[in-house]
């Protein structure tokens, strides 16, 4: 039995869809709540131990994320920590933003194509202009 071409329309998928800002920004909101979830509880919780564990084991999760005190493998698990505590600061900060951005979407407020770009945008700049103060305000502390 031969199979008979439908006329329904395909799905749409991402070449039909052009990408924009609030493309990027819905999918990085779900990326963020993921990894704040994954990363930032596991990070949460290794802290929790090791704070529980006595001093001993503070200091070596002190060790592995912040200082790198002990040279070697330490002192690269060290960077990757702060890069890693720099990109949960990111997360949080455009996951919350987003969050704001739906609230306001959800209120019926900004589904204009123009001002949704330029709010997706705003949230973007927020996110990583929140994460510069944050990181710069403990650095130079």
């Amino acid at each position: 039995m031969a199979l008979a071409r439908s006329n329904r329309p395909l799905s749409p998928h991402l070449q039909i869809w052009r990408w924009g800002p609030a493309m990027l920004v819905s999918i990085l909101h779900r990326v963020t709540g993921n990894g704040m979830a994954f990363v930032g509880l596991s990070l949460l919780l290794w802290w929790l131990g090791s704070i529980a564990s006595g001093p001993e084991a503070y200091e070596t999760f002190m060790t592995y994320v912040w200082t790198g005190a002990a040279g070697g493998l330490s002192s690269i698990t060290a960077i990757l920590g702060k890069i890693v505590l720099v990109g949960l600061t990111w997360a949080f900060f455009q996951h919350a933003a987003s969050g704001i951005r739906h609230l306001v979407l959800d209120i019926g407020v900004g589904y204009e194509l123009s001002a949704n770009a330029r709010w997706s945008v705003f949230t973007l700049i927020v996110s990583v202009g929140l994460t510069a103060l944050s990181w710069g305000f403990v650095l130079l502390r």
